[in-house]
C-alpha cells in the first residue's frame, strides 16, 4: 500500500499555494544547494544527497511529477499539488506519495526533501507515519 506525506500551507506559512513548476525549482535549488556543500567537502555530495531524475508523464501533466532513482537503492517517490476544503477555509499542499514498491531509501530521501521544503515554507508537515511537525509560527 503506498504511503503518503503532506506538506500544508497553514496561516503564517511564507506561501499560501504552489504549482508544480514552483517546486520543481525548490527541488533544483535543493540540489545546487548540496552541489555547493559537496564543493567545500571536495566530493559528489549532490549525487548522494538528491539520486533523482525528474520525470514526467503525460497523465499527470499539470497534477504530479515523480523522481526516478538513478541507481537501484533508489526506485521514485511521486510529488503532487493538490487543495482541500475545510468548511469556507481552502488549504493547499505539497502530496509526496511512496509508490507500493518504493524502498527504504525512497522513504528516507523523501522524509529530507519533505522536512527541508517543510521548514523553507513554514508550513504544517504530515509525515508518513502520521505524526505532524509544525515549522509555522504558532503564536
Amino acid at each position: 500500500m503506498s504511503q503518503s506525506a503532506f506538506i500544508k500551507f497553514v496561516e503564517g506559512s511564507t506561501v499560501s499555494s504552489m504549482t508544480l513548476d514552483e517546486l520543481q525549482d525548490h527541488l533544483a535549488k535543493y540540489r545546487d544547494q548540496l552541489a555547493l556543500t559537496g564543493q567545500q567537502l571536495g566530493w559528489e555530495y549532490d549525487a548522494a544527497g538528491f539520486p533523482y531524475t525528474v520525470e514526467s508523464k503525460p497523465e499527470g501533466e499539470g497534477k504530479w511529477f515523480y523522481l526516478k532513482g538513478k541507481d537501484a537503492s533508489y526506485k521514485h517517490i511521486v510529488l503532487g499539488v493538490g487543495s482541500e476544503t475545510q468548511g469556507e477555509l481552502v488549504r493547499n499542499y505539497v502530496q509526496a506519495v511512496l509508490p507500493d514498491d518504493s524502498t527504504f531509501g525512497d522513504k528516507s530521501k523523501a522524509n529530507e526533501f519533505c522536512k527541508h521544503l517543510g521548514k523553507q515554507f513554514k508550513a504544517e508537515l504530515h509525515l508518513f507515519n502520521g505524526r505532524v511537525m509544525y515549522f509555522n509560527p504558532r503564536k
